[in-house]
C-alpha cells in the first residue's frame, strides 16, 4: 500500500499511526509548522489549507495506491470546478483541486476512502436508520457532505476503483472525551426528553479503515457504536468513574449553546452499524462504557 491522506486530523492521524510508516506516502496539514513537527517524527507532511498547496502534492499523490480524504467541505462554497467533464460538487476543496490528478495521474490507484458523517440522514425522531435510509440532511454542513459523497462516487466510478464512505457519529477518544470536559469544567448534562446520540471511539474508526483499505472494500458504512444513548448519561457515567460530582442537569431549552451545538440536538436518530460488522469488523469499544473505562487516564489533571 502507498497511502496518501488529505487531512491529518484527529481521526485520520490515529489511522496513519496504525499503518506501517513505509506504507504512508504523505499526509496533508494546514500549516508549515505542523508539517515540520510531523517531519521530525518521520511522517512526510505537505501543506494544503483548502486553497493553497505545496508544489509536490500532485506529484506525490500520483504515486498513491490508496487515498483517504478527511477534509470537510468548506464553510463557503468555492466556485464550481470541472472534474473530468462533470461539475464537481461545491464545497469540497480536494475535489475542486485534485480530482483531475486522481482521474489522470494516479496510475496504480486501488482504493479511495472518504470520512463523512451520520448527519447526512437528518432527523428521524429517534427511529433507527441504516445505509439504505435515504439521506435528508437538514444543516448546510450536512448538505455539503452529501454533495461531496456524490462527487467522490463519480470520481471512483470513472476510475473504476472501490470507494468506501465512512459515515461517522460523534467522535471521541484519548484527549477528547467526557473526562476532559469534566476536568475543564465544560461538561454539561442537557436534558431533552427522548434525545439520543451514537458515538464512535477513534480507534474503531482506525480499525474500520484498516479493514476496508487493506481489503480494498467499497460501499457506504455507518461507523458508529452499538448503543445510541442520551448524552447526559455519558457525562454522568464519566463523573462516576472519575469520582466527581456530575454537572447539574439543565433543560435543553434553557441551555446557553452555540448555534452549531444547538443544531446537533435538532437531529435525533439511532444509527445501525450492522453493515460494517457484516464486512468483518469487530468493535473494540462497542459502547461508551468500555471506552470510558479504558480512558480513565484522562481523569487526571493535564
Amino acid at each position: 500500500m502507498k497511502l496518501f491522506v488529505f487531512g491529518h486530523g484527529y481521526s485520520a492521524s490515529h489511522y496513519v499511526g496504525s499503518v506501517a510508516s513505509a506504507s504512508v506516502l504523505a499526509v496533508t496539514v494546514r500549516s508549515i509548522e505542523k508539517a515540520e513537527r510531523l517531519a521530525e517524527s518521520g511522517v512526510k507532511a505537505l501543506v494544503f489549507d483548502g486553497e493553497n498547496y505545496a508544489p509536490d502534492v500532485a506529484e506525490t499523490l500520483g504515486e498513491a495506491t490508496h487515498i483517504l480524504v478527511s477534509v470537510p467541505p468548506g464553510h463557503r462554497a468555492p466556485p464550481q470546478a470541472r472534474v473530468g467533464g462533470a461539475n464537481a460538487p461545491e464545497g469540497d476543496p480536494v475535489l475542486k483541486l485534485f480530482a483531475e490528478t486522481i482521474l489522470t495521474r494516479c496510475r496504480d490507484l486501488q482504493w479511495i476512502g472518504y470520512l463523512s458523517t451520520v448527519g447526512v440522514y437528518g432527523d428521524h425522531d429517534g427511529l433507527w436508520v441504516d445505509e439504505d435510509t435515504p439521506v435528508k440532511p437538514s444543516s448546510e454542513r450536512s448538505k455539503a457532505r452529501v454533495a461531496a459523497e456524490d462527487g467522490w462516487k463519480a470520481v471512483a466510478e470513472r476510475r473504476g476503483v472501490p470507494l468506501a464512505i465512512l459515515r461517522l457519529s460523534g467522535i471521541y477518544g484519548p484527549g477528547q472525551n467526557a473526562f476532559v470536559s469534566l476536568r475543564k469544567g465544560t461538561a454539561k448534562r442537557l436534558i431533552k426528553p427522548g434525545q439520543v446520540f451514537n458515538r464512535i471511539h477513534v480507534e474503531d474508526i482506525a480499525g474500520s479503515l484498516s479493514l476496508l483499505a487493506d481489503g480494498r472494500i467499497g460501499g457506504i458504512f455507518n461507523v458508529t457504536d452499538d448503543e445510541p444513548a442520551p448524552p447526559q448519561d455519558v457525562v454522568a457515567h464519566a463523573a462516576d468513574l472519575a469520582g466527581v460530582e456530575p454537572p447539574p442537569e439543565t433543560r435543553f431549552e434553557e441551555a446557553d449553546l452555540s448555534p452549531m451545538a444547538r443544531s446537533f440536538y435538532g437531529e435525533n436518530k439511532r444509527v445501525s452499524n450492522a453493515r460494517i460488522k457484516h464486512a468483518g469488523y469487530t468493535f473494540r469499544y462497542p459502547t461508551y462504557r468500555e471506552a470510558l473505562e479504558a480512558l480513565k487516564g484522562d481523569c487526571a489533571p493535564a
